[in-house]
């Protein structure tokens, strides 16, 4: 996929004649459990750059990815679930030990693209679940839970990362996304005083 920009930070997936990916959805909720889960050797020999392009096409509307893969019913409730949860993992062995010791939401340029990727992880990730989905409230638990997880990462840039999302997701469940901040702040006192400033942000949904 891309292989003819291997080597080259040219958005690929825009070109007019690029490849695309558009299996049956319950091979894509598969494939993506997978990477996730255990990315290293799908993406061994990849550069940042290549990552970081392959993931946004995957995961962003804006370059072809969501087209409603998490939010369908023919996936069984348990793939969906599974799949969320898989993210926890791909931040644990992609993000944290690549993306560089920065602050995105303060305009920090960082050389490695990826920090990008990670930082909007969860304005980019698939709809979970449509209104009328009896497992919604389990889709939707399941994916504040990873963020939970995500949030006790060493990585600066994986907590911003949860801290942003959860910030998001203040709107529809105030009082979790709070008690998770909140739990978190208690138990990193010490934190870069930036990051805990931007927690305070999220614990109210003010991030943009």
């Amino acid at each position: 996929m891309g292989a003819r920009f291997a080597f080259s930070e040219h958005l690929w997936y825009f070109d007019p004649e690029h490849d695309w990916w558009y299996p049956p959805v319950l091979e894509v909720v598969a494939y993506l459990t997978r990477l996730f889960e255990d990315p290293e050797p799908a993406l061994q020999g990849f550069a940042d750059v290549q990552i970081a392009q392959g993931l946004t096409y995957l995961m962003n509307t804006n370059a072809g990815g969501d087209r409603r893969w998490l939010c369908s019913t023919d996936v069984p409730v348990e793939g969906r679930v599974r799949c969320v949860r898989s993210v926890a993992a791909l931040f644990v062995k992609l993000f944290e030990p690549r993306c560089e010791h920065r602050l995105s939401h303060l305009s920090q340029a960082a050389s490695n693209v990826l920090n990008g990727v990670c930082y909007k992880w969860w304005d980019a990730f698939p709809n979970l679940a449509l209104a009328d989905d009896p497992d919604l409230p389990t889709l939707h638990d399941c994916a504040l839970q990873t963020m939970d997880r995500i949030l006790q990462l060493e990585s600066i840039a994986c907590q911003e990362s949860a801290l942003h999302g959860l910030g998001h997701w203040h709107r529809d469940y105030s009082d979790k996304v709070t008690q998770i901040i909140d739990r978190f702040c208690e138990a990193h006192a010490g934190i870069d005083p930036r990051l805990s400033a931007y927690a305070q942000s999220a614990r109210c949904g003010c991030v943009l």
